[in-house]
């Protein structure tokens, strides 16, 4: 069964109407998605790169876990299920540090337009290793920790995700 998602207006308030991620990218209607960036102690950031089947940059870097708020589900329920999913790691709502919300609205192909409201998070970890990850396969082709120089290098040779707002707060958040 495809996944179903609440349809927002322009403010980020639930319309009431319900539909499939296909018929929303479709339409080009507002909707929600979650962000989270997972940053060790040491200043390490867990990237993962996209499957190389994914439709909307494939292959391409990007933070922890990332994706739609399914229908009836709060922003930090979904970022918990995204996280557990994409990388194997269980986060708690505690854990769930609120960044920022942006929203963008383009058009990556004839019959696909995103227009999204993003809800961003950190997790702070002592430690992650990288041997306890179990990614899903169908979305994460592999996982590695980056430093902060790193980090700045992925995104200036533009092989990562668009998501420039949070990116900026992932680095102050590290400096």
């Amino acid at each position: 069964m495809e996944e179903l998602i609440d349809v927002l207006n322009e403010n980020g308030n639930k319309t009431g109407e319900i539909l499939t991620r296909e018929q929303i990218h479709k339409k080009g209607l507002c909707h929600r998605i979650v962000v989270i960036a997972i940053i060790d102690q040491q200043g390490n950031i867990l990237m993962q790169q996209r499957s190389k089947n994914k439709a909307k940059n494939p292959g391409k870097w990007d933070v922890a876990a990332a994706g739609h708020i399914s229908s009836g589900q709060t922003s930090t329920e979904a970022a918990i299920r995204e996280t557990l999913e994409e990388v194997g790691i269980k986060v708690n709502e505690e854990e769930l540090e609120y960044i920022l919300t942006y929203k963008n609205k383009e058009s990556v192909e004839e019959d696909y337009i995103d227009n999204q409201i993003y809800d961003c998070y950190i997790v702070k970890r002592d430690k992650i290793n990288l041997r306890n990850i179990k990614v899903q396969e169908s979305e994460v082709e592999q996982v590695k920790l980056c430093k902060l120089k790193e980090f700045n290098q992925i995104i200036e040779n533009g092989n990562i995700m668009e998501r420039d707002e949070f990116y900026k707060k992932i680095i102050e958040y590290l400096k």
